[in-house]
């Protein structure tokens, strides 16, 4: 006789919390967590009455009410993740809720435009700094410090940072270049300091989103996004929010997350290893698309190809030298 199939979704009774919920992938994870079954906590700035400070006309309460209209179980909170005092006490507040967090994934300025501007070093323009540092990068450790202590005690938890492309490189100007790399690099420390207590760390990137944003870009939405491709042929391998988000539920869910710890990890990659499909059931897959350069200006393509072979030589030179340092440490 053939077993029954359980209708139990994989993360149900789970708590999770996506900071940047507003919009973008961060609002793809929140809607993927709640599908797959755990209560979400949406936070953001962007609340009704008072829209983002980016020009944007998303919040965090239209992502509680898609979450909610599906079926799921989604609460909004307006929670500044620059300041520290509020985000302590959102964690407070969960775990007095619930008494458990899960799950803490980050995609805080995943769209702030200051990190969007293109530009050399010798063309910087540095008024910004100090803003696109704190809440771009200061605002993940603050959050990720809360979400360590929180799940520390249960000996169990995933923090995932959303960033841009799987590798080193990433971003436009000098801040979002040190913001984007710091977002991969420092889940690989912290990965290292919370494998003793049962809590993973992680980065991951979607490949070509189609955010609200880019949607607007392209002067297209989601039910006809491929009439972007006439633009762009790229887009056409562009994947939804959602499938960015089917790609951290999919992780959340496996009981031995914690192999992959300290990883960057690609949307793509992680549906080619677990099988779910975007939302109009393709599989999107960055990683093999070969992409169209034609559309960019040559000295962009010029600066592609010397950065990647400088990441290469960089990325082999460390990794000799830290197999001759861990050589050196007793087993």
């Amino acid at each position: 006789m053939a077993k029954k199939r359980s209708s139990r979704k994989p993360l149900t009774g789970r708590v999770a919390l996506v900071a940047g919920a507003t919009r973008g992938a961060g609002r793809g994870i929140a809607r993927a967590l709640a599908e797959a079954g755990a209560t979400v906590y949406c936070t953001g700035r962007s609340v009704k009455g008072k829209p983002s400070p980016y020009g944007r006309p998303e919040t965090i309460d239209e992502t509680a009410a898609m979450i909610k209209a599906a079926g799921g179980d989604a609460i909004a909170l307006r929670v500044d993740h620059t300041i520290e005092d509020d985000v302590k006490a959102l964690f407070r507040r969960i775990m007095r809720a619930r008494r458990r967090i899960d799950v803490v994934v980050d995609s805080v300025a995943g769209e702030d435009p200051l990190m969007g501007q293109y530009g050399f070093l010798w063309q910087a323009d540095l008024k910004t700094a100090d803003a696109v540092f704190r809440q771009g990068l200061t605002s993940r450790i603050i959050t990720a410090k809360c979400a360590a202590r929180a799940m520390m005690p249960a000996k169990r938890g995933l923090i995932v940072q959303v960033t841009e492309n799987d590798m080193i490189g990433g971003g436009g100007n000098p801040m979002s270049q040190a913001v984007k790399m710091a977002q991969k690099v420092l889940p690989l420390f912290w990965a290292a300091e919370l494998a003793p207590h049962g809590i993973a760390v992680m980065a991951i990137t979607p490949g070509f989103l189609r955010s609200e944003s880019m949607l607007q870009h392209f002067g297209v939405t989601e039910a006809n996004w491929r009439d972007g491709g006439k633009t762009d042929p790229n887009f056409l391998q562009s994947e939804s929010p959602l499938f960015v988000g089917r790609a951290v539920a999919a992780l959340a869910a496996d009981p031995k997350v914690q192999r992959r710890t300290g990883m960057l990890f690609s949307s793509w990659e992680v549906a080619r290893d677990y099988g779910f499909t975007d939302s109009d059931g393709r599989r999107p897959d960055w990683g093999r698309h070969k992409i169209d350069f034609s559309v960019l200006p040559p000295v962009w393509i010029d600066l592609f190809r010397r950065g990647a072979d400088l990441e290469i030589k960089w990325l082999t030179t460390l990794a000799a030298r830290t197999k001759k340092f861990r050589a050196k440490i007793a087993s």
